[in-house]
């Protein structure tokens, strides 16, 4: 095992991926909803996020290539469509959407944004295929780098769990600062997406 191998993809991971930064956009997400409801869609997310990094972990490139998508217009894409979350939390059009909607009728998160862009986004499987197509990388390595991602999205869950906490100690006012906030962080994340497509299109 090597240990400084499972450093790096660790520290990459992590900061790709940003728990951190994932929690409070959690909280601005589900602020209006049943704590049930909350700790369901956190479980969801992780567990669709794990699964669509496991299958870039294991087949790499190959998942692209295979319905010929390339990596860079799939950060454009990834972008263009965190962009559109960015727009509803500035202009508050998800709330006002939520309150005209029955409980059973209102868009769960889970799948997007939480669980792709958000925590399965485009850095984060482009640096599954890079870590486990590294050089001389066999199954073992494969492995590890499953493992290092299992372990950091285990933090990403235990964050979003916490999330009803983090939602009463902000209250409704620190959640529509922090929502807007995040917005505007959401948009330029976006933007960068799509600058970092056209840039491996060699287009800027």
């Amino acid at each position: 095992m090597d240990t400084a191998f499972l450093i790096s993809a660790f520290v990459t991971l992590f900061v790709v991926i940003d728990p951190l930064g994932l929690a409070p956009l959690f909280a601005a997400l589900t602020h209006d909803e049943t704590e049930r409801r909350r700790r369901a869609i956190a479980i969801r997310a992780v567990a669709i996020g794990f699964s669509i990094l496991l299958i870039f972990g294991l087949a790499g490139e190959a998942v692209l290539e295979f319905v010929g998508i390339s990596m860079p217009a799939f950060r454009i894409s990834g972008g263009l469509l965190l962009f559109l979350t960015a727009l509803e939390m500035l202009f508050e059009r998800r709330t006002k959407r939520r309150e005209d909607q029955a409980e059973e009728d209102r868009p769960d998160p889970s799948i997007f944004p939480l669980a792709t862009p958000l925590i399965a986004g485009p850095g984060a499987i482009a640096s599954m295929i890079l870590l486990s197509g590294s050089p001389n990388a066999d199954w073992t390595t494969t492995l590890q780098v499953i493992g290092v991602m299992a372990t950091v999205l285990t933090i990403v869950l235990i964050l979003f769990l916490g999330g009803g906490l983090l939602s009463r100690l902000l209250g409704k006012t620190g959640i529509n600062v922090a929502t807007r906030l995040l917005g505007m962080l959401l948009a330029a994340l976006s933007v960068q997406f799509v600058i970092d497509g056209l840039r491996d299109l060699s287009l800027l």
